[in-house]
């Protein structure tokens, strides 16, 4: 059965996005103005030339996908730019009815001669905070009419990098000359991991530690120590698996990171993508995991215009998405954008994507949205997240009587 959803209800939705990359989640327009006033050269310095040249609304692969966030890393090496565009993406999640958000970045793309790892999550949480306290004070939220807005940070570790990443990898990569390239990537995430727990001890916003870049080559079974150190410090783990590869890369994220969420999670259910040969039937590993995946309430980070633009597979159609067997294996899915600007996208267009191609009821909705909430990673006592779940419940819950939606 299709079901039809008013686009302003959607809008208006209290909503989460736990999968957004600031350094692809830019305003347009703020780029082109930080490499202007940073003399940061552009392959065009109007929207309409970027659009057509790099942030496009289709990619001929994950590298041309990938090749955008060079440019936006290159403006953001300062304490000021920063914080103005953690600023913009919170009032920008806002604006379309988002309460929740958990930005992630790399902090190490950040750090330069002038920024130490510290200034990076400082300025971020400082923009954050910025937007947060603008919002809250509104009439409507501090009436109780309406739930806040809050946020947490996820500071990424990355499974590679090359020295031309940052002039920190650069550095990285110089001082182990000697040390195989796995070792460093290992060496690098465990540093990473040490500072998270340092920053979050001093009071800064980070609410947990996640894997990311490519799969192919570059296993998550490396980064093991780093994240043993963090589950060790009680902080949570979402990991990047399930794009290049499948099941084989969920399930090692999961026992060998201690993983909570999944980011993607896009190949669970393909087969093909198994390349163990120890693995004889493929269909029922893929059945055991989904089955432990379902009962744990490990969330999938699912982002689908992200996966239309970036695997071929999909051939430009949405309903060959796995996202169906997810719901009909009953999988805790939440929709997310994964980069504003690169997929030119937002939480409200990711749910109408997702209701136009797959079969999902007014009550269903409701249950992944808030879901949103249940398994965010936020910063609060458990009674606090409670308390902010059953805001967000009841708004929704107002809003769907108000649109005419039975939940």
């Amino acid at each position: 059965m299709n079901y039809k959803y008013d686009i302003n209800f959607l809008r208006q939705l209290p909503k989460t996005d736990l999968h957004v990359h600031l350094d692809g989640s830019l305003r347009i327009s703020t780029l082109i103005e930080l490499a202007k006033s940073r003399n940061v050269k552009l392959p065009s310095n109007t929207e309409s030339g970027l659009k057509e040249l790099v942030f496009k609304d289709s990619y001929k692969n994950l590298n041309e996908y990938l090749s955008g966030f060079g440019l936006t890393c290159s403006v953001l090496q300062d304490e000021e730019s920063l914080e103005q565009v953690s600023y913009e993406l919170a009032m920008d999640n806002f604006a379309e009815g988002v309460r929740y958000v958990e930005v992630r970045f790399a902090p190490q793309l950040h750090v330069n001669d002038k920024l130490d790892m510290r200034s990076v999550v400082a300025s971020v949480t400082k923009g954050m905070d910025r937007a947060k306290n603008e919002i809250n004070n509104k009439i409507e939220i501090l009436s109780g009419s309406e739930p806040r807005f809050e946020y947490g940070i996820i500071v990424i570790a990355m499974r590679m990098f090359t020295g031309g990443f940052s002039d920190y990898f650069k550095k990285f990569v110089m001082v182990h000359k000697y040390t195989p390239n796995e070792n460093i990537y290992a060496l690098a995430s465990l540093e990473m991991a040490q500072a998270v727990v340092a920053l979050r001890e001093e009071g800064f916003p980070i609410v947990a530690f996640d894997l990311a870049g490519s799969e192919d080559g570059y296993p998550a079974g490396d980064h093991i120590k780093a994240f043993d150190y963090i589950h060790k410090h009680f902080i949570s783990k979402t990991v990047h698996a399930g794009e290049a590869y499948g099941a084989e890369s969920i399930f090692q994220a999961i026992t060998e990171l201690h993983a909570d969420r999944i980011g993607h999670g896009f190949h669970i259910f393909s087969p093909e993508k198994i390349l163990s040969s120890l693995i004889k039937n493929k269909e029922n590993y893929i059945q055991k995991l989904a089955q432990y995946i379902a009962e744990h309430r490990i969330t999938l980070e699912v982002c689908l215009t992200s996966n239309l633009q970036t695997m071929p597979e999909l051939q430009n159609d949405l309903k060959k998405h796995s996202l169906q067997k997810m719901l009909d294996a009953r999988l805790s899915i939440t929709l997310c954008t994964d980069n504003r600007l690169v997929s030119n996208t937002t939480v409200t267009n990711e749910i109408n994507l997702a209701v136009n191609n797959f079969n999902i009821s007014p009550n269903h909705l409701k249950n992944i949205l808030i879901y949103g909430f249940k398994r965010s990673f936020f910063k609060g006592s458990y009674q606090e997240k409670r308390d902010y779940v059953r805001s967000n419940i009841n708004y929704y819950e107002m809003l769907a009587k108000k649109f005419g939606y039975e939940v």
